[in-house]
């Protein structure tokens, strides 16, 4: 009973994350399947079960916000489920110890990524209202639908930032329109496995428990998604992902690293992800500052000039 209370929380926790980032809802709940002992296959196959429902709602809730762009949905959701659907049959014919290492790997991949490109860079806005091309989206959305499936999650790490970088389409509605095209890579990705493993590989339950947090936190997330600091959560989230898929890397049977080795590492996370938080707040916060500035030296402008305005005009 424990264990379904801490998956509902963590289906929670998730989908605020992903409804507010645009990613990690997947990432976040495999590591966790993960690591209390979970085939990577039943955990990739729960997660995206779970996210037929989350990214339904999720998906209802930001076009209920208006941040939603259906042309990005449709050009980049077909060709992740096709992606999906080709990863999650591959992951469900790999063994459960080439799968769990593998699985890892793209995980740890995906954290660093999230990590380095939040607090580096932050969300970049150049170039907004240009159009995206298909010849864009429709690779973008193969690629990212296979190493969700494959991964256990990856269509928000892949996805949101390409599109953030290429600077053509506002930050609510690349997250927007991510969640809700993430339904068909979920429901593709949920038939795979069902074709590979069968129900049989995967646990209701919990596929219930991570339904009914995340299907609570949707809603919630679409409308946080203009109120909370994206980089500073980018930051949290990828050190989280980081520390928790080093753990089964070194635990592992292709590492098997010592108890003085495992612990070194960890030290090393926790001090490089303290410092990203702390620089990722402080960024946020000079730039808050300075859009601010910028603000109030308008405003003072414009009352000054308003006078001025009204003295120079001819009297009639």
């Amino acid at each position: 009973m424990r264990k379904l209370i801490l998956l509902a929380l963590v289906g929670l926790g998730a989908q605020l994350v992903d409804g507010s980032l645009g990613m990690a809802y997947g990432v976040t709940s495999t590591t966790l399947l993960l690591a209390i002992g979970t085939n990577p296959a039943a955990a990739s196959a729960t997660v995206h079960l779970a996210e037929i429902g989350t990214t339904l709602v999720s998906g209802a809730s930001h076009w209920r916000f208006g941040n939603v762009d259906w042309k990005v949905v449709w050009k980049i959701g077909i060709p992740g489920a096709l992606g999906a659907f080709a990863g999650a049959t591959f992951l469900s014919n790999l063994s459960t110890e080439t799968a769990a290492p593998l699985m890892s790997i793209i995980l740890l991949t995906l954290g660093l990524y999230i990590l380095i490109r939040f607090t580096a860079v932050g969300l970049p806005k150049g170039n907004l209202g240009k159009p995206l091309r298909k010849r864009f989206l429709a690779p973008l959305g193969v690629v990212a639908g296979f190493v969700d499936a494959t991964g256990g999650g990856g269509w928000g790490p892949v996805g949101t930032p390409a599109i953030l970088a290429s600077g053509r389409l506002e930050p609510r509605k690349t997250i927007g329109s991510i969640d809700t095209s993430e339904f068909l890579v979920a429901v593709a990705a949920s038939v795979g496995f069902i074709v590979g493993i069968g129900s049989e590989g995967v646990n209701f339950a919990w596929v219930a428990v991570l339904l009914i947090g995340g299907t609570i936190a949707a809603p919630i997330a679409a409308w946080l998604v203009r109120h909370i600091p994206p980089r500073v959560l980018g930051s949290a989230v990828g050190g989280v992902i980081i520390l928790t898929n080093t753990r089964t890397l070194l635990r592992s049977d292709w590492i098997d690293a010592s108890d003085g080795v495992r612990y070194a590492f960890y030290a090393v996370i926790y001090v490089v992800w303290a410092a990203a938080l702390a620089y990722s707040v402080r960024q946020y916060r000079a730039n808050r500052d300075e859009e601010r500035r910028i603000i109030a030296e308008s405003e003072a402008a414009a009352a000054a000039d308003g006078p001025n305005e009204k003295s120079a005009a001819p009297t009639v």
